[in-house]
């Protein structure tokens, strides 16, 4: 399979962002407008993958670092368009937001994957955690990998 060549930067193009969150979250999986739409982006960092056909890939990070505790990102809302699954950009993307995010001196990311794509994650260094549980009517697993 030819890959397009693939863009992954910080954005602050929102509506972007949110329409690939749509697309998957809400239309694909019938999460709640509520509960994808939670009024917690404001405090984010977001992250876009481009293809040549247009946004095609997005996930968002919030700094949960506990007081005294050790620098901890939140990953959360990761999307990729039906159009790139299979191609390897998810995996691309966690690994170019993990670099930067160890480059900015967090120490710790934490997520909370749905249960049916923990593999996903266990393969990028995340290991699971504590038990299941209903996120949006979706079963999730707590993960966590060290930077």
């Amino acid at each position: 399979m030819t890959r397009r060549p693939v863009t992954i930067n910080r954005t602050d193009d929102l509506g972007a962002a949110l329409a690939i969150r749509a697309a998957v979250f809400i239309d694909e999986q019938g999460v709640s407008l509520a509960d994808e739409v939670d009024g917690l982006d404001p405090e984010c960092i977001h992250w876009l993958a481009t293809d040549a056909e247009g946004p095609v890939a997005t996930l968002r990070v919030m700094d949960v670092t506990p007081e005294e505790g050790p620098r901890t990102a939140k990953i959360q809302r990761v999307a990729v368009l039906p159009r790139a699954r299979g191609t390897g950009l998810g995996a691309i993307l966690m690994r170019d937001v993990l670099e930067d995010l160890q480059a900015e001196g967090y120490v710790r990311a934490i997520l909370g994957a749905q249960s049916q794509v923990t593999g996903f994650y266990e393969a990028l260094g995340f290991a699971a955690h504590g038990p299941t549980y209903d996120d949006a009517g979706i079963p999730h697993q707590d993960m966590t990998r060290e930077l």
